[in-house]
C-alpha cells in the first residue's frame, strides 16, 4: 500500500524528534506553509498557512480562516519513542571493547534492542563565538550493537530476564585500543567542526526499515509506530484537507514518553501560546479566545493496544478488544486517564461512520491501572472537548512494532474530514458540525463497528 511506503520513508527520515520536526517542516514548506518564530512579532494573513517550532522537537502548524466565526480543529500526537540517550562522556573501555554509556529514555521493552543494527542521531549544540545553535546529526550507517548473553552462560534466560540498563544494554562501538574518535564521527555526520561542538542530545535508533508482511500483506512492522504512525497520518490529512471556516491545527509534541512536562511537551504552554497569538493576530481579545476554544475540538492521537494473539488475557477487557485493521480505536477510562467522554466519543464516531469506516473501543482491565496520554495533559493548559484515539498495534514500546496495513490510510481520511469541518456549540452545549466536503458514502451506509465487519483481506 503506497501510504505505508510513504510512512516508512517518513520514519526512516525521523530517527529522533529533531529529525521528525525537520522532516515535517520540509513537507509543510513544500505545501506553501511559512515558518514563523516564537521570538518574533507575528504578522499573519487570513487564509495563510504557517508553522512554528519549539526546541526543534515540537511543531504546531495551522491555516488561518477567512471568517471571524471559527473553531480550532486540533489533532495532537507525539514524535518521541522509547530509546537510549547518550550520557556525557559516553565512551569507556570495558572487557576489551569500547562501549557507549547510555541511559534509558521512556519505558521500553529492553530485550527488543538486543542483537540488531543501531546507530546514533539527534542534534549537537554548536558554539561559534557568542552564538549558540544546533545542527542535526544522523550517523547513517550500522554503527553499534547491544549483544545479548549466550544461552550457554544464562540457562534461565527463557524463563524471564531482568535487564540492568546500567550493565546489560550498553552497545559496543569498537575494540578497546582501536584508533577512533566518536566526536569526530558525529561532527562529520553533522558537517560541523569538532571543536565547535559544546553539547548534544543524541539517541540510539533502530536501523531496520519498515515492512509490509502477512499472507496478504495485511500487517506492517516498523520502528516508532508509536507514535509516528499517528503523526504521519494526521499530517497527511492536514495537508490534504479542504478549506473550511475553521482553523485547522496540527500539533506534534516531544517528550510524551517521559511525562510531557518540558517546555516542548504537551504539558507546556506551546499550544496555549500559539492559539492565543492566532486569536490576537485575527483581531480578537480574551473573550474571543474563550469563545473560540469553547467551539473547538481536539483529537488526541496516540497508538492503542491491539488484542495480542498469544496473550489475550494479559491486558484485554472482556468486551473492548481492538484488532489490527479493525478500525480506529476510541479509548475509554472511568478515571479520566483518557479525556474521551460521551459527547466527544459520539462526535468522533459520527465522523468515522460518515466516511463508511470502522471504529473500535479500548478499555483497560478493571484491575490494571492505565497510563495517560496527550489529551488530558494538554487540557491542563488548553481546556476543550477532546477524544483520545489511536491506531491498534502490537508490541508497543518494542524497538520494532506491528500494526495493521489499512489503519494508516483510514486515519488519514478521518483527519482530512475532521480538518474540513467547522465545529459550533449548539444551545444545549453539544456540537453542530458543518462539513466543507462530505466524502461519498456507499448505499449500504458503511460498517459501524468491527463486530459487523468482515476482513478487508479475505478473498
Amino acid at each position: 500500500m503506497q501510504i505505508n511506503e510513504r510512512l516508512f520513508d517518513f520514519i526512516q527520515a525521523s530517527p529522533t524528534p529533531f529529525q521528525a520536526v525537520d522532516t515535517i517542516s520540509r513537507m509543510l514548506k513544500e505545501k506553501g506553509f511559512r515558518a514563523i518564530n516564537e521570538a518574533d512579532e507575528w504578522d499573519l494573513e487570513r487564509g495563510g498557512s504557517y508553522y512554528v517550532t519549539r526546541n526543534g522537537s515540537s511543531i504546531i502548524a495551522f491555516t488561518l480562516p477567512h471568517d471571524d466565526d471559527y473553531s480550532f480543529n486540533i489533532v495532537a500526537s507525539h514524535c518521541d519513542s522509547p530509546t537510549f540517550k547518550l550520557k556525557e562522556n559516553p565512551i569507556f573501555a570495558h572487557s576489551g571493547y569500547a562501549v557507549l554509556n547510555t541511559e534509558g529514555y521512556g519505558g521500553m521493552i529492553m530485550s527488543t534492542w538486543m542483537d540488531r543494527p543501531l546507530s546514533i542521531a539527534g542534534r549537537v549544540i554548536v558554539r561559534n563565538g557568542e552564538d549558540y545553535s544546533w545542527k542535526l546529526v544522523n550517523v547513517d550507517r550500522d554503527l553499534l550493537i547491544i549483544p545479548s548473553l549466550a544461552i550457554h552462560m544464562d540457562r534461565e534466560v527463557n524463563k524471564g530476564k531482568a535487564y540492568d540498563p546500567h550493565v546489560d544494554t550498553l552497545p559496543i562501538l569498537a575494540l578497546e585500543g582501536e584508533e577512533f574518535d566518536l566526536l569526530q564521527i558525529i561532527a562529520d555526520a553533522a558537517d560541523v567542526r569538532k571543536d565547535y561542538i559544546i553539547g548534544h542530545d543524541l539517541f540510539l535508533y533502530n536501523r531496520q526499515r519498515g515492512v509490509e508482511f502477512g499472507a496478504f500483506k495485511e500487517f506492517i512492522a516498523s520502528p516508532k509506530l508509536d507514535d509516528l504512525q499517528c503523526v504521519f497520518a494526521s499530517l497527511d490529512g492536514f495537508m490534504n484537507a479542504d478549506n473550511a471556516a475553521a482553523c485547522p491545527v496540527l500539533a506534534v509534541f516531544d517528550n510524551e514518553e517521559v511525562g510531557s512536562s518540558t517546555q516542548q511537551g504537551a504539558a507546556s504552554t506551546f499550544l496555549h501560546d500559539t492559539l492565543r497569538r492566532i486569536v490576537s493576530c485575527l483581531g480578537g481579545d480574551e473573550s474571543d479566545y474563550v469563545r473560540r476554544i469553547a467551539n473547538s475540538f481536539m483529537i488526541s492521537a496516540d497508538n492503542a493496544h491491539a488484542l495480542h494473539p498469544n496473550k489475550a488475557e494479559a491486558y484485554a477487557d472482556q468486551t473492548n478488544r481492538p484488532k489490527l485493521n479493525g478500525g480506529i480505536v476510541i479509548k475509554y477510562n472511568a478515571n479520566a486517564k483518557y479525556t474521551s467522554d460521551g459527547l466527544s466519543r459520539a462526535v468522533f464516531k459520527g465522523l468515522v461512520v460518515d466516511l463508511s469506516l470502522n471504529f473500535q473501543t479500548f478499555a483497560n482491565r478493571s484491575d490494571l491501572p492505565g497510563g495517560s496520554t496527550l489529551g488530558n495533559i494538554s487540557n491542563t493548559k488548553v481546556s476543550l472537548a477532546t477524544v483520545d484515539v489511536g491506531l491498534p498495534q502490537l508490541a508497543m514500546h518494542s524497538s520494532y512494532e506491528t500494526a495493521g496495513a489499512q489503519d494508516t490510510e483510514d486515519f488519514a481520511k478521518i483527519c482530512r474530514q475532521f480538518y474540513s469541518t467547522k465545529f459550533m456549540r449548539n444551545d444545549e452545549g453539544g456540537f453542530r458540525l458543518d462539513k466543507a466536503a462530505r466524502a461519498h458514502r456507499p448505499g449500504n451506509g458503511g460498517a459501524r463497528n468491527i463486530s459487523k465487519r468482515s476482513s478487508r483481506f479475505t478473498k
